[in-house]
């Protein structure tokens, strides 16, 4: 761990060279249309906007800052037909082969779960299959910015009480699938979470939702231009 730390950000660029993708960027002139397109074709989660004279970062679009936009201007867009129909009727969402944790997973096998299914964040569930909490990828990054990484074997459980508290944690926030598309925008935008986890009556994970859900539903759909949906969730 201690070799860890030494190394800076050129280090671990040569060391993953090869592994590298793309550098995915767009102009300043380009349409909302285009940034979404590029958001969710590429499968990157920030999009720099970036000068093409100056060669310089000018802003950072994301999924949610996006959507966040739409829904702040809904009123003066034309809804789309399919508003108040439900989750379930549309098919939004990732309903097969959800991946779960349960709170004695350690970290260790919380990050082969987010590395061998390319997934972003992992629903906690109980001995009862309910869903009681949530771990990401970003509460990953705060135990390496709190040096307490040490330990991977800790659990969940226990990795989890360095966030109690943290004003960053987005909480679990749910839907079922009769709630129309409205409804499930409303929820994740006011919550400020980029995915909602789809229970039934019990509590029950069954399914996930994202923001590049939501998107791709409601803007490259329409036109033609979806991406198709995923056999496992990638939040």
């Amino acid at each position: 761990m201690d070799e860890l730390e030494e190394h800076n950000i050129e280090k671990w660029r040569e060391v993953l060279r090869d592994k590298q993708r793309p550098f995915v960027c767009i102009d300043p002139d380009a349409s909302l249309f285009e940034a979404i397109r590029t958001l969710i074709h590429s499968h990157v989660h920030r999009l720099p906007v970036v000068d093409k004279y100056t060669g310089n970062a000018i802003y950072i679009l994301t999924h949610k800052r996006i959507l966040r936009f739409l829904y702040l201007h809904i009123n003066d867009l034309p809804k789309p037909s399919f508003w108040n129909q439900t989750i379930k009727e549309l098919e939004i969402g990732t309903y097969n082969n959800v991946i779960t944790a349960s709170r004695e997973t350690t970290v260790y096998e919380a990050l082969n779960l987010f590395v061998e299914h390319r997934i972003s964040a992992l629903p906690v569930v109980d001995d009862d299959r309910k869903v009681v909490d949530i771990y990401a990828k970003f509460d990953v990054i705060k135990l390496a910015a709190e040096k307490t990484y040490n330990n991977l074997g800790i659990t969940i459980q226990q990795a989890l009480q360095h966030r109690k508290g943290a004003s960053c944690f987005e909480g679990v926030v749910k839907c079922v699938e009769t709630d129309s598309l409205k409804i499930v925008v409303d929820k994740i935008v006011r919550a400020e979470v980029h995915r909602l986890v789809i229970v039934d009556e019990e509590d029950h994970v069954i399914g996930i939702i994202s923001l590049s859900d939501l998107l791709n539903h409601l803007i490259l759909k329409p036109m033609g231009s979806e991406v198709p949906e995923k056999k496992t969730s990638t939040s």
